[in-house]
């Protein structure tokens, strides 16, 4: 198994390294941080937009493969992502707001994804029955529905349920309070309530695309041949099903939470942005906007680490659920 997980480990720093220079290639061309520099008032010279742009090593004069190689060196080197547009540290700005996405994205897609595996498990163990079919069309209702949608909803609920009771029920806006007194305690309870509203959004479609998955995959399962020898030779419908049974039904779910996980990353971009969370997804939308092509390019790493990490994650749980891919 390890030389497995060791082959797919380099095939994924190989993929990291073609996902980050075609990134760093699409942000450089589309965007236009020469306009940027050139609107400001009163003019600039050229001469002045040039040196500029040349060092924050995004001058559109330079080729992009010298660019690329210059930025590649400085984080291989020194770990420096280098500046934005505005002459600030992009590094600065990256661990500001790396810890308020993480925390959300994970949380949120484990949650969608354990619920839809059970929630696709049970459906298809009481198939047809009035739980099934319920949670048949709870998931196509929210397949339906847009993620930002889907905040919305959540936000607009929680504001009329303060509005009704002249308190705040749940907090819609922020992830933690500002000022707040006290220990740990009351700012892990703090945190927990900020992250509701914006997880439920990431979650519930998570568990409604897992749970479909999850049931037809288990419904293959149901009918097999040595889930009927298990319980022939003794165990219980339910140990059979657990141990046999979940067990097989779940090895497609891992390779397709890890290439899902990018979706989940472009909902978290507007669930930010509506509840008013400063990560990476907001980030992101504001360097487009000032075509800030190093920062771009940082999220844009962010997020194929991510996405390559789940890669990883997803082949240690299918090397250890199917014994097939072991040595």
């Amino acid at each position: 198994m390890i030389r497995y997980l060791v082959k797919r480990l380099g095939y994924y720093v190989v993929l990291l390294v073609v996902a980050v220079f075609l990134a760093y290639a699409l942000s450089s061309t589309a965007l236009g941080p020469r306009a940027y520099f050139e609107a400001k008032q009163p003019r600039p010279s050229t001469a002045s937009v040039d040196r500029q742009l040349t060092e924050l090593n995004i001058n559109d004069h330079t080729p992009v493969v010298e660019r690329f190689s210059t930025w590649a060196g400085d984080l291989v080197l020194r770990a420096d992502l280098g500046r934005t547009i505005h002459n600030t540290s992009v590094n600065a700005e990256f661990g500001r707001r790396i810890l308020v996405s993480l925390r959300l994205l994970l949380i949120g897609s484990l949650l969608g994804m354990l619920l839809g595996v059970a929630g696709g498990a049970w459906s298809a163990i009481r198939q047809y029955r009035i739980s099934d079919r319920a949670l048949t069309l709870f998931s196509f209702v929210l397949l339906s529905t847009p993620v930002f949608l889907v905040a919305l909803l959540l936000k607009n609920g929680a504001i009329a349920a303060k509005d009704a009771l002249g308190h705040e029920v749940v907090p819609f806006t922020g992830y933690e309070t500002p000022g707040l007194a006290g220990g740990i305690g009351a700012h892990l309870g703090d945190w927990a309530l900020h992250l509701l509203l914006p997880t439920l959004s990431l979650a519930l479609g998570g568990l409604a695309m897992y749970s479909r998955y999850q049931r037809g995959t288990m419904l293959d399962v149901l009918g097999s041949d040595y889930l009927r020898t298990a319980e022939a030779k003794g165990l219980t419908r339910s140990r059979a099903l657990l141990k046999h049974g979940l067990r097989t039904a779940i090895i497609p779910m891992s390779t397709m939470f890890a290439y899902s996980f990018l979706g989940i990353f472009t909902g978290a971009t507007f669930t930010e942005t509506i509840f008013g969370w400063h990560g990476m997804g907001e980030w992101f939308i504001q360097a487009i906007n000032e075509q800030d092509v190093n920062s771009v390019v940082a999220v844009n790493l962010f997020a194929a680490v991510v996405v390559l990490a789940s890669g990883f994650l997803a082949d240690l749980l299918h090397a250890a659920l199917d014994p097939r891919v072991r040595p």
